[in-house]
């Protein structure tokens, strides 16, 4: 798939960007953001979307928060040390490329 993956640091700060060669520019920008709510809310960016489909509205007013799915937060030894974003593809998609690459670098089968 053609996407674009961002990695942050636990408060948000970009540590890697990859864009793979066909994907839309503007795929950057909402991955970096995934990757910050993820890790500035400690939760995957699935939360939100599924409010939001629950009927949980008021949390479009979070500034800076993407409620869209494929933002996931790193763990070590339980404790979020950053997160990965993903856009690119459907939400779903992104958010099964997100949880592979957390698992990688988790070490997780």
């Amino acid at each position: 798939w053609n996407v674009s993956i961002a990695v942050v640091d636990e408060k948000g700060h970009i540590i890697m960007l990859q864009k793979l060669d066909g994907t839309q520019y503007g795929t950057a920008d909402v991955s970096i953001q995934k990757a910050w709510t993820a890790a500035g809310f400690k939760r995957p960016t699935k939360v939100f979307e599924d409010a939001i489909a629950g009927g949980r509205t008021a949390i479009l007013g979070i500034e800076q928060a993407l409620p869209l799915e494929g933002g996931v937060p790193l763990l070590y030894r339980g404790q979020v040390v950053g997160a990965i974003g993903v856009s690119g593809v459907t939400s779903q998609q992104d958010g099964v490329v997100a949880k592979a690459g957390a698992d990688w670098l988790a070490g997780a089968p």
